[in-house]
């Protein structure tokens, strides 16, 4: 005899609107209802952030160059680097508030997360609810009520039997709506978009099935697998069943894509910042502080996620675009006083041409767990301590090297 069905999939993917924007607007009002651009100055080397709604009405767009940003703006948008230190802090509280509503959620990015709320409905089920849908749905606006009343965070939800199609439904709720795609009308949902609407086709994908005459999901849908396969490769399949609103009813385990994004104890992947300069650098002690400081952050970030790593790259990219990377193993460490030295000699060792320098990059990798306590009487373990309490007070730009600052160690932190 089989067991009886569980509980439907209630799969919500939160996503907070234009954030870096609405945190600045957060910490400052007058950029309420104004074009705004996070990234950079106007017309600056770098790319766009994030940019607000009545940024994009010209044109701009996250991902853009800022160079091209400031040919779209209009004269009065207003160009920002940013606000250092302050993001991270924000989702965290986003996040609190989202995981106190279902036992189970998934961080996707820093501004964007699934909740689980399979089963819920039977816990928040009020009188008036007509179903299940309608409770969730009252429940998510409880949700995104509460970050914007306390956080002053505009969100959008989408709800759905699975992540896909809560994507989608997300981005089509935006700004700050809810939209729930009942189970059973997964498909009937998709078919009229865009084939770019769905989470895994580019717009090198979109050009080819255009090429083709593929024009919406609903036609994805009904191609041929050998049509897609020319496409997307042993993608197809996948591509194909989510364009039919078919995936698994489930969250996955996490995979964070945002780069600090730093879970506790976290060893997959690595940590790495890179920063591209406005103007190439050639100044040897200029670009030897450039590399204090981002050491400095690597090492707080490890330090933070408690693991150590192994091993240290150092990217360089000159001003023609040559890219190097050299790489070094070493015993175990978060410390930037054992980190340093080795990067140096790694750029000292990779500088082999006088042209000027683009960008830098320091990444850390095969890392390991460790316990705090170890820790205690290492040399240097208290002015370490010290310094990250007052980081996690105040903020990563509280407090940093004095090589840091002079170098501009409150940089616009480009992987915040």
């Amino acid at each position: 005899m089989s067991a009886p069905p569980g509980p439907p999939a209630r799969i919500c993917c939160l996503d907070l609107d234009t954030f870096f924007v609405s945190v600045e607007r957060v910490l400052n009002p007058d950029l309420v209802g104004k074009a705004v651009v996070v990234g950079g100055p106007r017309g600056a080397r770098g790319v766009v952030t994030a940019c607000s709604y009545e940024a994009r009405a010209f044109g701009v767009k996250s991902g853009m160059s800022l160079t091209e940003a400031a040919r779209k703006a209009p004269p009065e948008a207003i160009f920002m680097s940013g606000t250092h230190g302050v993001y991270s802090d924000y989702a965290e509280k986003v996040r609190a508030i989202a995981q106190s509503y279902t036992p189970e959620s998934r961080v996707a990015s820093i501004d964007e997360m699934y909740l689980d709320f399979r089963g819920c409905d039977r816990l928040y089920k009020k009188p008036h609810d007509i179903d299940g849908d309608a409770t969730i749905l009252r429940v998510v606006g409880d949700i995104t009520g509460r970050i914007q009343d306390e956080l002053g965070l505009p969100a959008s939800c989408g709800i759905a039997s699975c992540k896909p199609v809560a994507k989608v439904a997300s981005n089509c709720a935006k700004p700050a709506g809810i939209r729930l795609v009942p189970a059973g009308q997964e498909a009937a949902f998709l078919a009229p978009l865009g084939v770019r609407k769905l989470p895994g086709i580019g717009p090198v994908a979109e050009h080819e099935l255009h090429q083709r005459g593929i024009l919406t999901l609903g036609e994805v849908a009904r191609a041929s697998l050998d049509e897609l396969r020319e496409v997307f490769g042993s993608r197809a399949g996948m591509v194909q069943s989510h364009a039919r609103g078919i995936a698994r009813a489930e969250l996955g385990r996490e995979r964070p894509h945002f780069r600090e994004h730093d879970p506790v104890g976290g060893t997959v992947g690595s940590i790495s910042n890179e920063r591209t300069f406005r103007e190439d650098m050639t100044n040897a002690h200029d670009i030897e502080e450039r590399i204090c400081s981002l050491t400095e952050r690597v090492c707080w970030r490890a330090r933070k996620r408690q693991v150590k790593a192994r091993t240290v790259t150092l990217k360089l990219r000159y001003a023609d675009f040559q890219t190097l990377t050299r790489s070094r193993t070493i015993e175990a460490t978060h410390d930037e006083r054992d980190v340093l030295p080795v990067v140096l000699d790694l750029y000292r060792q990779a500088r082999r041409r006088k042209k000027p320098i683009r960008l830098l990059g320091i990444k850390l990798s095969n890392l390991g767990r460790h316990d705090r306590q170890l820790d205690l009487f290492a040399p240097g373990t208290e002015v370490n301590r010290a310094v990250d309490d007052i980081r996690q007070k105040f903020g990563y730009a509280a407090v940093n090297s004095a090589n840091s600052l002079r170098s501009g160690g409150r940089l616009r932190n480009e992987d915040e």
